[in-house]
């Protein structure tokens, strides 16, 4: 059957790459709705910004009375909410816009999907859903052994963990008080094509490309676990369309790696297809100071989602840092509008 998408954050990150997927591999209609912010890139929806099912609305979650009419007039099947401030540096130096946004934002957007989920046909109602897309930084920090599953207490540590930690909770009231039919995912560090570049990989490529210093926090000993971001657009596709309303399914690509190991293979990649004259690109690695709360380990267990949804991520890290790393070789002018004025790879998140 086929069905429309309402998507908030659609020109990010995830958000884009769901659009796209959506547009080349079903018949569902997709409106886009997003307020264009810094990590915003209408660049990324270039490839389906022609199509007869795609349409595209700048606006802010946190205004109500748009949300509303927007809602009357496109009436969703199914609201994907992806739009949030993300950047854990940023939230350092500026948490207020994460407070607004992610909390704020998403306590409108529920309040307006509720209202008008209430007044919807019987057999409208029973197909709507709401999909709450978040993150594994919610749970805190993990030791050297463990992995987070859906049980997990909630133990954030920065800014922007607290304020999704926030409106994950805020999903699951309105799911057990008012009865909305919602769902929460919990994600793990996506990468890919697309990646805003200020995210250690995206930034790591490019500063390697252009013969720059390569960053690492600390002693790069932190450690993520790796999530293609197609795979993720899969996983989330079906949690919207198939998952159990009032739960939760955390998504993970059982690739965890430490970030000074994520460095280096970019550097061995970057070495193969961008060679630097001047020598291995390892010569330009550069610790420095770690930010503050900076989280020692994450990991997600993704047990759930395989046994009641049947999804399995299809990429390695290594053929996902692959293609990662030929799209932007082969991408120049996507990001050198980004490079050449939002954002220069300027170290972020040093303290408010």
């Amino acid at each position: 059957m086929t069905k429309r998408y309402f998507i908030t954050g659609g020109a990010g990150f995830i958000g884009s790459a769901v659009v796209r997927h959506l547009l080349s591999t079903t018949d569902n209609y997709v409106l886009v709705v997003d307020k264009l912010t810094y990590a915003s890139n209408l660049d990324s929806l270039i490839p389906v910004k022609d199509h007869p099912r795609y349409s595209f609305v700048q606006a802010d979650i946190a205004d109500g009375e748009t949300v509303r009419k927007l809602l009357a007039s496109f009436r969703p099947d199914v609201i994907m909410h992806l739009a949030a401030e993300s950047h854990v540096d940023r939230s350092i130096d500026g948490p207020a816009a994460f407070i607004q946004t992610n909390i704020v934002g998403t306590f409108v957007l529920l309040q307006q999907a509720l209202d008008y989920w209430r007044k919807l046909p019987s057999s409208e109602a029973e197909r709507f859903r709401f999909h709450h897309v978040s993150t594994d930084e919610v749970f805190g920090s993990l030791g050297a052994v463990g992995l987070f599953d859906e049980e997990t207490s909630y133990k954030p540590n920065s800014p922007y963990s607290a304020s999704k930690a926030a409106s994950d909770h805020l999903v699951r009231a309105w799911h057990h008080t008012y009865g909305l039919p919602a769902v929460v995912s919990n994600c793990s560090n996506n990468y890919g094509p697309y990646h805003f570049p200020e995210k250690l990989i995206p930034l790591t490529i490019l500063n390697a490309l252009e013969g720059k210093q390569l960053p690492v926090y600390g002693t790069g000993e932190n450690i993520r676990d790796w999530l293609y971001v197609e795979d993720h657009v899969r996983a989330l596709i079906l949690i919207a369309e198939t998952g159990r309303d009032g739960q939760s399914y955390n998504v993970g690509g059982g690739c965890e790696r430490s970030n000074i190991s994520v460095v280096q293979a970019i550097c061995l990649l970057m070495d193969e297809l961008a060679p630097d004259f001047r020598g291995p690109h390892q010569r330009l690695i550069t610790f420095v100071k770690d930010r503050p709360g900076h989280d020692l380990r994450y990991a997600i267990d993704a047990q759930k989602i395989r046994r009641e949804l049947g999804w399995v991520p299809q990429e390695t890290f290594e053929t996902g840092l692959r293609k990662t790393v030929e799209w932007y070789l082969a991408n120049r002018t996507w990001w050198e509008r980004i490079r050449s004025g939002v954002y220069r790879g300027e170290r972020l998140g040093v303290g408010a």
